[in-house]
């Protein structure tokens, strides 16, 4: 059975979310850091911080954990990495790690960044490797939080974490370069990974969770068309492969389904009913398994 760690703070709500949607809905109890999932692969769960995920897995108290990449460079922890799950606090998954500076300062990168500038962050590691490679000596101050509140008063530089750079700007700050691109993962530890009995287990939730992903923004169409029009319908459908096509019994039309993205269905189908598909159906869909 699996012990699996789970990020709280911003990731929390998608993270439940995602696994109510994959059928591993988690139960809050009275003990707010440790919820529980009914399902047989699974002994515990922990709500623990996103930066201290990575070492706990690496050192064996979990299985598995969800967190950043960030926080798996930043920690160092020796962890298996089999699952992107792309997906954050505002849902486009991506994020980056950012170097900004007070707007107005004639700094485009951060190779104008003065010698012994004062930099905060939450990423001490990262940020002395980058600046120690860029052959820049900087003074690195560790932030608990509000890093962007700090420069210029206290500090010259930040380096942050962000979806889409507004926090920073709303403070008057510029990005000048990106050290890091990061994604939610789904970590292993080694060990864990190289059981046979558990592998197989996390293999199992992994196919959930990410057959709930590819899901996400896509729907099933479902339609029949008359024999002439069939080949005029297949060439207009954005198919994810070629569309399962099967004809009506005693009838001249043929019955096609097939999964597309949702944004767009509006202009499709119209699109579809003025060609000549008839009964066309949207359906949603709640896992998609390759």
């Amino acid at each position: 059975m699996l012990r699996i760690a789970l990020p709280k703070g911003s990731l929390e709500e998608q993270t439940f979310l995602l696994f109510k949607q994959a059928d591993l809905d988690i139960k809050r109890t009275e003990r707010e850091y440790n919820p529980t999932i009914s399902d047989p692969r699974i002994e515990q769960v922990k709500i623990l911080r996103p930066q201290e995920i990575p070492d706990y897995v690496a050192d064996g108290y979990f299985d598995v954990g969800i967190s950043g990449h960030d926080w798996v460079i930043e920690s160092g922890a020796d962890v298996v990495e089999i699952a992107d799950l792309p997906y954050s606090k505002q849902g486009a998954g991506i994020v980056k790690i950012v170097i900004a500076v007070p707007d107005g300062q004639k700094i485009e990168s951060a190779a104008d960044i003065k010698p012994n500038s004062r930099v905060t962050t939450e990423y001490p590691n990262i940020t002395r490797d980058y600046f120690e490679k860029l052959g820049i000596p900087v003074e690195i101050c560790f932030s608990y939080g509000a890093t962007e509140a700090k420069v210029p008063d206290l500090m010259d530089v930040v380096v942050d974490l962000t979806e889409t750079g507004s926090t920073l700007r709303k403070n008057n700050l510029k990005i000048i370069d990106t050290m890091l691109e990061s994604i939610t993962k789904l970590i292993v530890n080694r060990n864990s990974w190289e059981d046979p009995v558990k592998r197989k287990e996390i293999t199992e939730i992994r196919t959930l969770l990410l057959s709930v992903i590819e899901a996400r923004g896509k729907v099933l169409l479902d339609m029949n068309v008359p024999a002439d029009k069939l080949n005029d319908v297949i060439a207009a459908l954005p198919a994810m492969k070629m569309p399962t096509v099967s004809k009506l019994y005693n009838s001249e039309y043929y019955a096609i389904e097939t999964v597309v993205e949702k944004e767009g269905v509006n202009i499709l189908i119209p699109e579809l009913k003025r060609i000549g598909a008839e009964d066309i159906l949207e359906l949603d869909i709640s896992k998609i398994v390759h």
